[in-house]
């Protein structure tokens, strides 16, 4: 008898298990999909919006951006990834304390964009660090050669100092990714590049004065970024599921691991969109 009541009971527990998995993966869904810290490793960030753009019952997707920028190819991965997941189906930015320089970038394509009345924004522009201690290397009697290719090859290392060409060469090739960069946010934003290269020189804006520069479309947090995602995908006032979609972290990972590493960012000469800190 209690056998048959332990395998009626286990029965159960399989019924309802099978019945909520697929109550879940049929109900309407709000993805929220956090950005967070410097913009350098973008493949998970792509990879969620993938599964959000796949999965039939995510009916509309919050970005939710916390960034002060980073790499311009990794801003430009993740810009070009919201830009098709659109396509498929609503798409809402919510900024929370900074979405600057590459972090604002990202959020270009939304087809909303929400930020808090203090939320720092703006910072657009690009930026690239040279480091030369040719002069320390000199002083100390230490001499190191490049053995390279062409003259450019090291522009740059910091065992030289740049010449007035090669400072030439980076400022032309700086001004180019920073007019991808006003491209990029004209495409989106009912502003045109003229206008906006009068306070695109990587000033830093509140969310209000974004808002009023046509750079943020409204005021509020990311609660009304998820009503205004669930508006837009037709599910005013129905129920539907929120989930959130990021990377899954071991423990250990977590402790120690800093999700804000400076130096990982500096380390390497590349092309930023990054607020200066």
């Amino acid at each position: 008898m209690k056998k048959k009541i332990f395998i009626g009971i286990a029965v159960l527990i399989v019924l309802f298990y099978i019945i909520g998995y697929f109550s879940f993966r049929s109900s309407p869904k709000i993805a929220v999909i956090p950005v967070n810290g410097v913009i350098s490793d973008y493949l998970d960030v792509i990879g969620n919006i993938e599964k959000a753009q796949k999965d039939p019952s995510i009916k509309a997707v919050v970005i939710a951006v916390d960034s002060p920028g980073g790499a311009v190819g990794a801003a430009q991965e993740i810009y070009s990834a919201i830009e098709k997941l659109r396509k498929k189906k609503p798409v809402v930015v919510s900024m929370g304390n900074v979405a600057a320089s590459g972090g604002y970038y990202i959020s270009v394509p939304a087809n909303v964009i929400y930020a808090n009345p203090g939320t720092i924004t703006g910072s657009i522009g690009v930026i690239i660090q040279h480091v030369s201690v040719a002069q320390i290397l000199k002083k100390l009697g230490i001499k190191v050669e490049n053995i390279k290719s062409g003259e450019n090859k090291d522009i740059l290392y910091p065992n030289h100092e740049l010449t007035p060409q090669q400072k030439k060469l980076l400022e032309e090739t700086i001004l180019d990714v920073y007019n991808q960069f006003l491209e990029d946010i004209a495409k989106y934003r009912p502003v045109d590049i003229q206008t906006l290269k009068k306070y695109a020189d990587g000033r830093i804006f509140t969310g209000r004065q974004a808002q009023k520069l046509k750079l943020v479309d409204k005021l509020g947090n990311i609660q009304d970024a998820v009503s205004e995602a669930k508006k837009l995908a037709g599910l005013e006032g129905k129920p539907a599921l929120i989930i959130r979609l990021e990377k899954e972290e071991t423990i250990l990972k977590k402790l120690f691991e800093s999700k804000l590493n400076i130096s990982d960012v500096l380390t390497y000469p590349q092309f930023y969109y990054l607020m200066s800190f």
